[in-house]
Order: C-alpha cells, then sequence, then structure tokens
C-alpha cells in the first residue's frame, strides 16, 4: 500500500498541472460545500443566540390561561392556582441537567413605577426571591444586592436594571434616591446587570416584539414584599437554569409538568407552559433547510464532474503507460496488484483535492464572512467527511480504468506502441 502511495505521488507531481486541472473539479466542489455548510451552522447559531440571549441556558415557566400568559388583574387570583412551596420547587431542581430553579411574581403595569413625575411607562416590577439574581446570572454593577434582612424586615428596597435607571433618573446616580411603586415608597439599593451583555439582532416586527418588553426596563424588589404593592399568594413563575442550551427545553416540559400536576383538574384553561425558545429557533432554522439543501446539492454536481474528470484522466493514464502494465503482468504482478496501484493513484489524486478543496472552503467562508457580516462556524464532521467522500469518489470512478488495466493481455500490452 505505501509503495502504492509513493508511486501515486510521484506520477501526481510528474504530471503537475495535468493533476492540478483534473483535481479542480473536486476542489470547487469540496470548498462550495464548506463554505455553505459553515455560513449555514453560522447562521443557525445566530438565530439560536438572538432567540434564547447571552447564554445563560435558562427557561421560563408561567401561568397560561389558553394561549395566552395570564395576566394579573381585574380578574384577580385564579382559582385552583396553589402557591409554589419549596417542596416544589425542589422537585424542579432534581430535574435531570437542572442546576438551579428560582421563583418571582412579575407585573407589566403600566404607570406603576414613579420618580418624581417620570413614569417608567412599558416596564415591569419583578418579585425576585432569594435566589433569583444567581439563577439568571445577573451581577450588581453599583451598590447592592437584597440581603436576608431585606427579605425578613420586609424592607421597601428596589434595584434597577441600566434600562430602568436610563429612564426613570436619565443620568442622575439612583443610589438612595426614593421611587414609588404603586404609591409606596422605595429606596434605591443597587443597579444590575445580565452578567453577559446581550443585544438582540431586531430584523422584523416580530422580532420587535419579542425583545421589546426586555428592553423597556424591570424595578426588582424582595418576594416578601410583594403584597405590600399587589396581592398575597399571586401566582409565582418559575424560571430554571440547566448546564446546556440542548437541555432546555426538556428541563421546561418536566418543570412545568411538575407545577401541572398541582392545578385543579376541573379548569382545563389554566396550564403552566415553558418558553421554549429552543424550539421557536428550530422552526425558523427550517424554514430555510430546503434552500440550503438545494445549495449543497448544486456544489455536489461539481463533485460529480470531478469524478468524471478523474476517470477521464485515469483512462489516460491506463493508455499511456499500456507497456508498463505489460511488463509488470509478464514478470508476474497479479490482476490485484494492478488493480490496487490504480485504484490507490485516484484516491491519493482525489484526496489531495479534497483537502485543497477543505482548506478552500474554510478561507473562502472566512471572506464571506467579512464582506457579508454573516457570522460562520466551521464544521469539522463536514470537512473530514469531505475528504473522506472525495476518496471514495476516486475509488468509485477509478475503479472502471483500474479494471481496464488489470485486464489487459500482457503480450497485447507489450506490443503496444
Amino acid at each position: 500500500m505505501l509503495e502504492n502511495i509513493r508511486l501515486s505521488l510521484k506520477g501526481i507531481w510528474s504530471h503537475k498541472m495535468r493533476s492540478f486541472l483534473t483535481m479542480l473539479g473536486i476542489i470547487i466542489g469540496i470548498a462550495a460545500i464548506i463554505a455553505i455548510v459553515s455560513t449555514i451552522q453560522g447562521t443557525n447559531e445566530q438565530i439560536k443566540e438572538n432567540l434564547i440571549g447571552a447564554g445563560d441556558n435558562t427557561v421560563e415557566i408561567a401561568l397560561y390561561q389558553g394561549d395566552w400568559v395570564y395576566e394579573m388583574g381585574g380578574e384577580g387570583i385564579p382559582e385552583g392556582v396553589p402557591v409554589i412551596d419549596e417542596k416544589t420547587l425542589g422537585q424542579v431542581k432534581d430535574i435531570d441537567h437542572v442546576e438551579d430553579a428560582s421563583l418571582y411574581l412579575s407585573r407589566q403595569d403600566y404607570g406603576a413605577v414613579y420618580y418624581l413625575n417620570t413614569a417608567l411607562s412599558g416596564g415591569s416590577v419583578v418579585g425576585a426571591d432569594r435566589n433569583y439574581f444567581n439563577t439568571c446570572s445577573f451581577i450588581i454593577q453599583k451598590g447592592r444586592g437584597f440581603t436576608e434582612r431585606d427579605y425578613t424586615e420586609f424592607r421597601k428596597v428596589a434595584l434597577l436594571d441600566k434600562d430602568s435607571a436610563d429612564v426613570l433618573f436619565q443620568g442622575e446616580d439612583p443610589l438612595g434616591k426614593t421611587i414609588e411603586i404603586k404609591k409606596e415608597p422605595f429606596t434605591i439599593i443597587g443597579i444590575l446587570s445580565k452578567s453577559k451583555e446581550f443585544e438582540p439582532v431586531i430584523n422584523s416586527i416580530d422580532d420587535y416584539y419579542t425583545y421589546a418588553q426586555e428592553s423597556a426596563g424591570k424595578v426588582y424588589v424582595p418576594d416578601t414584599v410583594w403584597p405590600i404593592i399587589y396581592q398575597f399568594d399571586e401566582p409565582q413563575n418559575l424560571i430554571v437554569k440547566v448546564d446546556s442550551t440542548d437541555s432546555m427545553t426538556n428541563a421546561g416540559k418536566e418543570g412545568a409538568s411538575i407545577l401541572n400536576a398541582r392545578l385543579n383538574p376541573s379548569d382545563d384553561t389554566m396550564e403552566y407552559k415553558a418558553e421554549d425558545l429552543l424550539e421557536q429557533a428550530r422552526k425558523i432554522q427550517e424554514l430555510s433547510e430546503s434552500t440550503n439543501s438545494m445549495l449543497i446539492w448544486i456544489a455536489g454536481i461539481s463533485l460529480i464532474v470531478g469524478g468524471i474528470g478523474v476517470m477521464n484522466i485515469m483512462l489516460v493514464s491506463v493508455t499511456e503507460r499500456t507497456q508498463e502494465i505489460g511488463l509488470k503482468k509478464a514478470i508476474g504482478a497479479r490482476k490485484s496488484n494492478i488493480l490496487g496501484q490504480f485504484l490507490t493513484e485516484a484516491a491519493v489524486l482525489t484526496s489531495m483535492g479534497g483537502i485543497i478543496g477543505v482548506i478552500s472552503g474554510i478561507v473562502l467562508a472566512e471572506v464571506i464572512s467579512k464582506v457579508s457580516e454573516m457570522p460562520v462556524a466551521i464544521n469539522i464532521p463536514a470537512a473530514v467527511g469531505s475528504v473522506l467522500f472525495s476518496m471514495i469518489i476516486g475509488i468509485v470512478f477509478g475503479m472502471l480504468p483500474s479494471y481496464k488495466a488489470a485486464n489487459l493481455d500482457p503480450i497485447e500490452a507489450l506490443r503496444h506502441e
């Protein structure tokens, strides 16, 4: 085998231009496939990141009435929806791949939050439990967070995110200032933010509505003081942190099932549902799947063309080396030896084309990324698979010339001019 590879490389090097032109179809096909697959994968990752965010791997589980999130308002607290206790929260934390879980209350209450005459229009108020900020990967940028005494002594203190601080205070230092939430005074003790900043890409009106609430700003208060501004025993939401993005869907579904088991079975309109952003990302990715597959098939045509070129040049090589084949057979070379030599030469030729194609495809993908500002992600399995596939093309399309060479009559071959 090693001897056949050495002879193959020697033959390719002795006909450099011819070999390169023969490999060109393979190089173009592999490069196109690598570039397309890398662009597709990069775009899919961008879609996933746009929906899921900065990678904190959290899933929100909220109470729904029908197809809509239940909004606390004029209807009051729904019947048959008990408060989530510590035992139930513990069951959620025991789900596979769940790292942490937290309970919180939330209201998007227009005109509820004021600083002097400035209202937090469109923002929301969040009642956070003791574990909320760790679960959601928040960090304190300025001031301090909630302490145990803030919870146990029912202190009316609040934290702001950057958006709510900008809206309410417009550049003024908010620490120590007092805001009103439902006409109750709350002291600002800190400014917080996500540990990883995330700037969503807004490409459509649907994207705008998806992220509008996030960008409107939030005010956080201890959940123990929630009844002071709203009501006792309001339905809580649950947020679950998992170990990886791919675990989000299953963890969300299992968490929702645990909460639904505690609801009143006679009211089938109320149900806890997990916000399945990963599934939304998959659906968006599937919309372009048919187009992407077509592009890959078109690029694959050049591989077939390249394979035909390999077959053609190998047939020429058999004709040129007829006397050499006859001499080898005359001194005892078997059909399998001749067949192996020519198959190896074809496989080496196309494998070299595949390697050059992979390198060219990676460079092309990076160029596309720079020019179009589209993200790319190099797919290592696709690169390795492309080289192996190019080798298979060499074997398949080299079979006919190799078979022809192996079946030459040694006497006729030696007489060949």
